[in-house]
């Protein structure tokens, strides 16, 4: 999984209950996926191990992953 010198430094350092295999399940199998204006991707799915939604932020290439959080705003 290719990652940001944000995401290893920053992400992963407070959130480390996020798993590397939900992140790249969410990659394979969002539910919905949104470019935002700068190019970033948001992606979501349903982690049913904990019954939340995370969304994965991509680089616009739709691989190099930035940024990964629990969205508790997120309505399927």
């Amino acid at each position: 999984m290719k990652t940001t010198e944000y995401f290893r430094t920053s992400v992963m350092v407070r959130r480390p209950d996020i798993k590397t295999e939900w992140i790249e399940y969410v990659l394979r199998n969002s539910v919905r996926t949104v470019v935002q204006a700068n190019g970033r991707i948001r992606h979501w799915a349903l982690i049913s191990k904990v019954g939340k939604y995370l969304r994965v932020v991509t680089e616009s290439d739709g691989e190099t992953v930035h940024n990964a959080f629990f969205d508790r705003r997120f309505k399927p």
